[in-house]
């Protein structure tokens, strides 16, 4: 028998996976799309990356939050992919109990990261906007570095507490998580204990751990938006806007399915509905980012035309 503490707190060793569907046509298509899903993802992220790191145009602030966006969205899609993958090809659709706390707590750990740095996104825009002339010293590498140490303090221990208090209820069966991996709505409607104490931590967390965030990145956008109305040149005010174009988008499609998921009670949960959720903030964001980024970022297009010149003129 496995646990996450007491031995008498479940009898449980592994659970079984339901996924997306159970009918063996629909699982090879939905198979044969999210593995191209899931590497166009890691090579579009991994690209973004890439670029950042070899063109000294994109080694600014903003860039450097981008490119751990994207190493974080990468691990992301890591995370539950694969294993929703291996799960469409094989009937016995199993996750050991050990496998599925981990899960649970890498995919918090990457998911609560993702919100901080969006919210340390707004603040960088904010800043080079609103304050240009100080922007150089309000983000130096120390403080950009210091954030981002900052932010995975937060995401560990925030991921630390849900997990622990999720995976310590006893689970006596049955033992099937009608989700794609181990999510903590679904796996708490396992548990054959009151969950009311869990859903009152889940509101809380997900209060300082998403709503804090986002209201954050509201504040820095009425500032931004007040700043760029500001600006007389209508060319101005339009770079201005295209710079945060982008973030808004990805905040707007990763923050609205996440505190659905997460900011309601467990009674009003639909399974179905929230891996529909899980997939688009998990999944589709992760695949969306390089996307956005790239098409409506003209430095980003830039360093991709000056790497290929460069790769091109080499002998």
């Amino acid at each position: 028998m496995q646990g996450f503490g007491k031995e008498n707190h479940t009898s449980v060793s592994e659970f079984i996976l339901l996924g997306l569907s159970s009918e063996p046509q629909v699982r090879m298509a939905l198979f044969i799309f999210f593995l191209l899903l899931y590497f166009t993802t890691l090579v579009g992220n991994g690209l973004i990356i890439t670029l950042i790191y070899l063109d000294s145009h994109l080694h600014t602030p903003m860039y450097f939050f981008l490119s751990v966006l994207s190493l974080v969205d990468m691990s992301y899609v890591t995370t539950t992919v694969p294993q929703m993958l291996v799960n469409m090809l094989y009937p016995r659709r199993t996750i050991y109990w050990n496998a599925c706390v981990a899960q649970m707590f890498i995919f918090l750990v990457l998911g609560i990261a993702e919100c901080i740095l969006y919210a340390i996104m707004a603040y960088d825009r904010y800043i080079a906007i609103c304050f240009p002339l100080h922007y150089s010293l309000l983000m130096s590498r120390i403080t950009c570095i210091k954030m981002v140490i900052v932010c995975w303090s937060i995401s560990l221990t925030g991921a630390l507490i849900y997990t622990v208090f999720t995976m310590h209820l006893p689970y006596c069966g049955p033992y099937k998580i009608n989700h794609f991996f181990c999510e903590v709505p679904a796996v708490l409607k396992l548990a054959c204990a009151d969950t009311f104490l869990n859903d009152r931590l889940n509101f809380m967390l997900g209060f300082i751990l998403l709503l804090i965030p986002l209201s954050l990145i509201l504040a820095s956008y009425v500032r931004i938006f007040a700043s760029i109305l500001r600006i007389y040149s209508s060319q101005g005010r339009l770079k201005s806007f295209s710079t945060c174009a982008s973030h808004i988008t990805m905040v707007i499609m990763f923050y609205g399915p996440a505190m659905v998921m997460y900011m309601r009670p467990s009674s009003w949960n639909d399974p179905e509905q929230d891996k529909k959720l899980a997939l688009f903030y998990n999944v589709f964001s992760a695949f969306l980012n390089p996307i956005i980024y790239s098409l409506r970022n003209k430095d980003v297009k830039g360093a991709f035309l000056r790497v290929l010149g460069n790769r091109g003129s080499a002998p």
